[in-house]
């Protein structure tokens, strides 16, 4: 009697039954799916399958690694998409992957050969694998193009240098918008504003600051203070918004010439109001309205009808005839009419323009959601570059995005250090650092009260109350106020 002997259908098909010959079909491309390279390695090609199945080991390290360090740390989440050096590394990685993958891909379906699966199966195997290749290789080509593009934002828009810690549990930043446009030589900031975070909960406090104000004094032992030692009290010319190119005019005795106009601004606003102003970000009026129309435009309510001007005289830096109006309402404004939202100095002060500002700064930060950066990321990174500088480091970003998901979640509160409580051209500097130290304590007192329970809640309201009572006697109470400004404008 004749011995019976085994082939294997792995290797040699054509002596296995037509149902063996399918299941050995799926269960290889399967094994390449999961496992680049291991198909290879089954058909002894050592040299190819050693090199496929360490990229494939090294990339399953990584992402395994990545999803525990996210899990024990959600942050680490953001320093992922904003470190540099991992960004480069993931931008020429990911390539390589793909390419791989697609290789072995299709190696895999030439060692299974499409004749050896019956009719029916080898339909449905087809479709499997150009789906495959579909599901895998297109996302990674594109994931690829947003990693440069993610690189290329960090390179352009952030600086080099250290992260600093927060002071006093807050980090302070300086909100400038520039109105370095066409046909405007020079920097004079058009809205200045200081945000002030707290660095565990991103409870924001928004300052604004009058262009206008004068006499502005600057800190002991910065450049300007030698300079202007009672303030820089020149005149009605000496501006807060001219600052900056009185800091330029000096570059040289800063310690960063290029950033003389910052700083100078920085330690101006520092003394303002009484806060280490850590760090700026400026939004130029030349790429601001790109930056709005990659966001999709902005949505805010206007309260009262705003004019549209013609353009500004580079000579005067006034407007011209008014030739159109944004109407009062809920509105849905693309970068053109959210630039003109913002500055339309016609029919209002410079007060009621400043709260028109907030808003725009504010509808920025509440739509700027992570399903909007997703699905419109190319086109913010192409606008960002030049409409936004800032010198926060690189290193930092993870950071701040941190705490940007978590001012999303709460009410941004705001102090304008504008009359009846500071008057612009004699401004009292102590009554202003003491509204700006009230209000934070005041919002750390609600924040403490909230996770302290009810009856501390209730010592805050009462708190409060205290404070708005005070504010009686010719100074708006803080509930009046907020309804002033709502009837101005607010983000829905």
């Amino acid at each position: 009697m004749a011995e019976t002997r085994y082939v294997d259908p792995i290797h040699y098909p054509a002596y296995a039954s037509q149902p063996t010959r399918d299941l050995r079909a799926w269960m290889l491309l399967v094994v390449t799916v999961v496992l680049p390279g291991g198909v290879q390695l089954l058909f002894g090609a050592r040299r190819w399958a050693k090199v496929s199945l360490l990229i494939t080991g090294i990339s399953w390290l990584l992402v395994i690694a990545a999803a525990v360090a996210v899990l024990v740390d959600k942050s680490f989440a953001f320093t992922l998409g904003t470190n540099p050096f991992i960004l480069t590394f993931l931008t020429v990685w990911v390539p390589v992957v793909a390419l791989n993958w697609a290789v072995c891909l299709f190696d895999s379906l030439r060692r299974i050969k499409l004749v050896t699966i019956s009719p029916r199966a080898r339909k449905r195997f087809i479709a499997a694998f150009c789906a495959l290749l579909l599901l895998v290789v297109g996302p990674m080509a594109w994931g690829t193009s947003m990693l440069n593009s993610q690189r290329q934002l960090m390179s352009d828009l952030f600086a080099s240098g250290k992260a600093v810690k927060p002071v006093d549990g807050r980090y302070n930043i300086l909100l400038l918008g520039s109105d370095a446009g066409k046909g405007r030589t020079g920097i004079r900031p058009d809205s200045l504003s200081l945000a002030s975070i707290d660095a565990k909960t991103g409870e924001t406090l928004i300052v604004g600051l009058p262009r206008n104000m004068q006499n502005v004094p600057f800190p002991e032992g910065t450049p300007l203070h030698e300079k202007y030692p009672q303030g820089f009290d020149c005149g009605s010319e000496c501006l807060l918004n001219a600052v900056f190119q009185q800091g330029e005019k000096h570059r040289e005795e800063f310690e960063n010439p290029k950033m003389a106009g910052e700083q100078a601004t920085m330690d101006a606003v520092s003394a303002i109001t009484g806060l280490e102003t850590q760090y700026y970000v400026m939004v130029n009026l030349k790429g601001f309205e790109k930056l709005i129309d990659s966001l999709g435009g902005i949505t805010l309510v206007s309260g009262k009808r705003v004019p549209i001007s013609s353009k500004i005289d580079p000579n005067t830096g006034e407007h011209g005839p008014v030739k159109g109006w944004i109407e009062p309402g809920e509105q849905k404004l693309d970068g053109y009419h959210a630039l003109w939202f913002a500055r339309s100095r016609e029919f209002s002060s410079d007060y009621e323009r400043m709260i028109r500002q907030r808003c725009v700064q504010t509808a920025i930060v509440k739509q700027m959601d992570p399903a909007t950066v997703l699905t419109r990321f190319q086109e913010i990174a192409k606008a960002t570059p030049g409409a936004v500088s800032t010198d926060i480091p690189s290193s930092q970003v993870d950071t701040f995005v941190d705490l940007a998901l978590k001012v999303k979640s709460q009410e941004i509160a705001s102090l304008d250090l504008t009359p009846p409580r500071v008057t612009p051209s004699h401004p009292d500097f102590d009554t202003a650092r003491n509204l700006v130290a009230d209000e934070i304590a005041q919002l750390e007192q609600q924040e403490n009260a909230q996770s302290a329970g009810p009856s501390a809640a209730l010592a805050g309201v009462e708190a409060g109350l205290g404070t708005e009572l005070r504010a009686q006697g010719g100074k708006p109470s803080e509930a009046s106020e907020k309804e002033d400004s709502r009837s101005i404008c607010y983000v829905p």
